[in-house]
């Protein structure tokens, strides 16, 4: 298992309209997904993406995610399995396009490993 690189940062926000507005109009970012009324948005830096999900319809109050891209999500899951880490959730494949879990390290990140989804 090779982890391969950061695939992207998600980030909490309180007033969507008001980061889209900042991201992609003041700093030029490239709108890729979603947009100022929803609860997801995604814009792309270079290889990588920056998501941005609301937090103000939610209970859960948190800075974010890193997500990580590795070679086979399925290999790392078990893995962090068989040495007593507890993963709420099985990987599981997204509209998107990647396999991913999410798991929290020891300090309570969250992070979010995933692989792109080849043609099956």
């Amino acid at each position: 298992m090779t982890v391969k690189s950061i695939s992207a940062i998600t980030l909490s926000v309180s007033d969507m309209t008001r980061s889209v507005e900042f991201y992609h109009s003041t700093i030029g970012l490239a709108l890729m997904h979603g947009g100022a009324n929803d609860s997801f948005v995604s814009f792309q830096i270079g290889s990588g993406y920056l998501n941005l999900i609301s937090s103000i319809n939610t209970k859960i109050h948190w800075w974010g995610r890193v997500i990580i891209y590795v070679d086979h999500v399925d290999d790392l899951y078990n893995k962090i399995l068989a040495s007593g880490w507890h993963i709420s959730d099985r990987p599981q494949d997204a509209q998107w396009g990647e396999r991913y879990f999410h798991v929290m390290d020891p300090d309570g990140h969250e992070l979010s490993f995933a692989s792109p989804i080849i043609n099956r």
